[in-house]
């Protein structure tokens, strides 16, 4: 079930989407509060993996990037933040972090642009020019992660229904 979730995650980042709206924070987010803890944190980072492997040998796309590593940070960011989540899953709590991940991968992924990129003046001008032109991309970000951890959330607690009822019937 686990790898069906990273193949399913890779594959809907390759597919065409709006600029940062992917299911990998979501399931970063999803995995630390639901899955396995012993899997929890590698999960974004297999999928990142599998799905910029593709990318780069059927597109050409560079997916090595300095600012990559902000990326792939971020996406451990919510990971943890999952794990957190895992003593305290109810829907407020879990939306909340839902939110905070957004921000915090705005917040990261922005000021890693700005530092390594080579685009803004390393000042603090250059560094709200920074996170003002990624305002379109957080917005977007923050749509893709709600929806899809919505998708994630609801299609984990359908299963485990159907499969309670199931149970129960045998």
């Amino acid at each position: 079930m686990d790898y069906l979730l990273i193949l399913f995650a890779a594959i809907a980042r390759i597919l065409p989407h709006p600029p940062n709206v992917t299911p990998v924070a979501a399931m970063a987010l999803f995995g630390g509060a639901y899955l396995s803890r012993r899997y929890a944190l590698a999960y974004p980072l297999m999928v990142m993996a599998l799905s910029d492997c593709v990318l780069n040998l059927f597109f050409g796309v560079s997916w090595f990037l300095p600012e990559s590593l902000f990326v792939y940070g971020s996406f451990l960011i919510a990971g943890f933040f999952g794990l957190w989540c895992r003593s305290r899953r109810n829907i407020g709590v879990l939306y909340l972090v839902c939110l905070a991940s957004s921000i915090q991968f705005y917040l990261v992924t922005n000021f890693g642009t700005w530092l390594v990129s080579g685009l803004y003046p390393k000042n603090g001008t250059g560094l709200l020019q920074c996170y003002l032109a990624g305002v379109p991309f957080f917005r977007n970000s923050l749509v893709g992660d709600l929806f899809w951890f919505s998708l994630l959330l609801g299609a984990y607690h359908l299963a485990y229904r159907l499969i309670s009822v199931r149970t129960r019937a045998i």
